[in-house]
């Protein structure tokens, strides 16, 4: 064993070599960046929390940086215009995902939607997604699935009689929104929306897969280390997968039995039964499979669940610190709204301070804060700088909308800035504005971007609106804990734990 070792680190150290010699011959100009060690590169350089600690770098070296991790070419776009280049001018140029641990450990080895290689396949995903479940008329169908489960959290508050875990419950309402949709059913809870041992499970597996995904592996970097996995990343993953899969397949076992029992030719009234019937199905990349419906379903149970809640859960922090912002939400809440009902979709364009809030919640917590990486497929030029083929890309998206040359008082929660009058009065999240690009943009944007919105703004309108809120154990708001924790997500360090009390009529409830 010490012999496999000792043979693998003296090839990683040649092939370093042989690296080095190579560049040198073939010497152009790369964008700036830190010196990298030799063997592993900058990945010391990195720190504890990647988006900050490449923010930090971008101050000392420009927008648009040059890394070498291990062997690997990392290209970082740190400013909106830099990310514009990338993202727009050369979007399909960067449309592929760099091979990683985590897409061939736990997202069945690249057959889910997120990375999956550019090409029919991904498209076929990407279609059936957009078409099924996040396209307008699926939104506006299901609308009264998603208002069905907030009123069931918001019963569950009103109930509570003692502090909650805002974050845990936002979670257990995201995810069941979501199981209606995609398999006709809740898929945690009684239906009373409180607190569930399976719920706190599930949502334990989606942080340690956010945590692990957001590792920077040094298998994925350093090919001749990967067998060692010399910080346990892979192994578990593995076991992480099979947790996952177990989960997955049950759904889908249980499923296709409740199909079978059925008239097959009753209509598909939710996503999973559509995506079952597509595996006898030719479509632009061929028939669906088991695997990829399951990849499919990871995605959507990780991605589009976790992002939401954590979101609204930085946004509720944000404005139990700044009470005159609250006060003003609700304000409007109230005027369109009234106190005899809770909010509902229809409402939501008509709140123009709200949508500022939410804007700025999205710039200063944006649920991905380091986009997922995408690969160069050829070489090109940005702003007069080589970009290798094969190079990986990282847009720091929380560095951009930090970025004290686009945004006045960067660090500050101001919603005004997206009021007219303001400094950017018509950015917009979805991917146009690159100053912020909270789902990322170009052609791997979010997919499910409009149903993350949605859901955003509907969760915490409803909570602003039906809720005083108390932060647990006395504890004042300007000592609120606003630290991030280390993930792939940008979840709070602390759980936010607070004291709901009712401010409506009873007849809202």
């Amino acid at each position: 064993m010490d012999s496999f070792v000792l043979y693998s680190l003296l090839s990683a150290v040649f092939l370093f070599f042989v690296f080095v010699i190579l560049r040198k011959r073939h010497r152009v100009r790369l964008p700036p960046g830190p010196k990298p060690w030799p063997i592993i590169g900058n990945l010391p350089h990195m720190g504890p929390m990647p988006h900050q600690g490449l923010a930090a770098m971008a101050k000392v070296y420009g927008p648009l940086m040059h890394l070498r991790l291990g062997f690997v070419d990392v290209v970082v776009a740190a400013s909106a215009s830099v990310a514009a280049q990338f993202l727009k001018v050369h979007d399909s140029n960067f449309s592929s995902r760099p091979p990683n641990a985590g897409a061939k450990y736990v997202a069945y080895n690249y057959q889910d939607l997120v990375f999956a290689p550019y090409g029919p396949r991904w498209r076929l995903l990407r279609k059936i997604s957009s078409v099924h479940l996040f396209s307008g008329k699926a939104l506006d169908d299901f609308k009264h699935v998603r208002q069905e489960e907030i009123r069931v959290l918001v019963r569950a508050l009103v109930n509570e009689k003692t502090k909650v875990n805002l974050g845990q419950l936002l979670n257990v309402c995201t995810v069941n929104a979501l199981g209606r949709v995609m398999m006709g059913k809740r898929v945690f809870g009684d239906g009373r929306g409180g607190a569930d041992p399976q719920a706190d499970e599930f949502k334990s597996m989606v942080v340690e897969l956010m945590q692990l995904a957001g590792v920077f592996n040094i298998g994925d970097f350093i090919p001749a280390l990967e067998w060692l996995d010399l910080q346990g990343v892979q192994g578990k993953m593995k076991k992480l997968h099979q947790r996952f899969d177990r989960f997955l397949s049950g759904i889908l076992e249980e499923h296709k039995i409740k199909a079978g029992e059925g008239d097959r030719k009753v209509k598909h009234t939710d996503l999973l039964s559509t995506l079952i019937s597509l595996e006898d199905a030719d479509g632009e990349g061929g028939k669906l499979t088991d695997t990829e419906i399951k990849a499919l379903l990871l995605n959507m149970f990780t991605a589009g669940t976790d992002t939401s809640s954590s979101t609204v859960e930085w946004a509720m922090a944000e404005l139990i610190r700044h009470p005159t912002i609250m006060a003003r939400v609700r304000s409007e809440l109230d005027s369109v709204v009234g106190q005899d009902r809770l909010v509902a979709d229809l409402d939501l364009s008509n709140l123009t301070y709200f949508q500022a809030v939410i804007k700025e919640t999205f710039r200063l917590h944006p649920s991905t804060p380091l986009s997922l990486p995408r690969m160069a497929s050829d070489s090109c030029e940005i702003n007069g700088y080589h970009i290798p083929k094969g190079a990986t890309l990282l847009v720091d998206v929380w560095a951009i909308a930090r970025d004290p040359n686009e945004w006045n008082e960067p660090l500050e929660f101001r919603p005004e800035r997206f009021l007219p009058g303001g400094e950017k009065p018509n950015a917009d999240v979805r991917g146009n504005d690159f100053e912020v690009i909270p789902f990322g943009a170009g052609r791997r944007i979010c997919a499910g971007m409009s149903l993350g919105l949605r859901m955003v703004q509907l969760l915490t309108a409803t909570l602003v609106h039906a809720f005083d809120w108390d932060l647990a154990d006395g504890l004042l708001p300007e000592k609120l804990n606003m630290e991030e924790a280390f993930g792939l997500t940008l979840q709070r360090a602390a759980p936010l734990m607070v004291h709901p009390k009712p401010r409506l009529s009873q007849q809202a409830y």
